[in-house]
């Protein structure tokens, strides 16, 4: 795969090319730019898809402490280094965090965004305890254990899912999680922010998420000035692109061709 050196780092990425509108793709925390195959896959026939592993996911490593306005940063030097004007932001989870960050920073590179499975705050005191024992362990190099049926569960939710990604989590060096443990627990919240996000965007939640429960994105839709709506997906968790690709490829599509 192609490495993007910008901002300061090294940024792993892919890129379907041709000449449609451009989308690119962030993925969630634990997760890979691979997360998204199946919208790329869906969507590359008409429009150009990006997708980037964030510092300290895939193969983009984290060197140093950094926040999701430095990962909005990362993603829009990824489209100067490509030539690309604007694009759609196509978040999930933390994707969706610094994709909100990017359309308050960068307002003209965005053409739009799909929030999936994120929100505009943060964690409860009892969630981040929770988190930091979690990512303890994750970072100890001890087998994952319960602790990695907990997170495959909590983010994934299918058996064939978790079981693909704790092999490719075992595979991996744990410990690179620790300046993104850092961001996601020390992020802001910006609720208060955004009415002033002008650009359309599309929610997309699993109804059964537990990461990120559904009236927090029901939060996100009464305070966007352009909501485009929120599509509820039964029977999902916190990756319904990934578990109910079918209808979440559908309501990206019909939220494009309507921008």
């Amino acid at each position: 795969m192609p490495v993007a050196k910008v901002n300061g780092q090294s940024i792993n990425y892919t890129d379907t090319g041709g000449e449609g509108p451009v989308l690119i793709f962030s993925h969630g925390f634990f997760l890979d730019l691979t997360m998204f195959d199946a919208q790329v896959a869906s969507l590359s026939a008409s429009y150009r898809c990006i997708a980037w592993d964030e510092r300290g996911f895939g193969e983009t490593p984290a060197t140093g402490p950094f926040s999701y306005w430095d990962s909005a940063d990362d993603a829009v030097a990824l489209l100067d280094h490509l030539g690309i004007g604007e694009a759609v932001f196509v978040g999930m989870s933390q994707g969706g965090f610094l994709s909100l960050r990017a359309a308050l920073t960068h307002r003209d590179r965005v053409r739009a965004i799909v929030l999936i499975g994120s929100e505009a705050g943060v964690n409860t005191p009892e969630e981040i305890k929770e988190y930091q024992e979690v990512l303890a362990h994750w970072q100890s190099g001890e087998p994952l254990g319960e602790v990695g049926e907990f997170v495959g569960n909590l983010v994934l939710g299918e058996p064939a899912l978790i079981t693909k990604w704790q092999a490719i989590w075992d595979a991996r060096d744990r410990s690179s999680v620790a300046y993104p443990a850092q961001t996601l627990l020390a992020r802001e919240d910006i609720s208060h922010r955004l009415g002033q996000i002008r650009c359309p965007v599309l929610l997309i939640h699993g109804e059964d998420d537990q990461a990120i429960t559904l009236d927090k994105a029901q939060i996100v839709e009464a305070a966007l000035p352009d909501c485009r709506g929120l599509v509820r997906v039964a029977g999902a968790g916190h990756a319904p692109n990934m578990t109910h690709p079918d209808i979440v490829n559908a309501a990206i599509e019909k939220f494009l061709s309507g921008l």
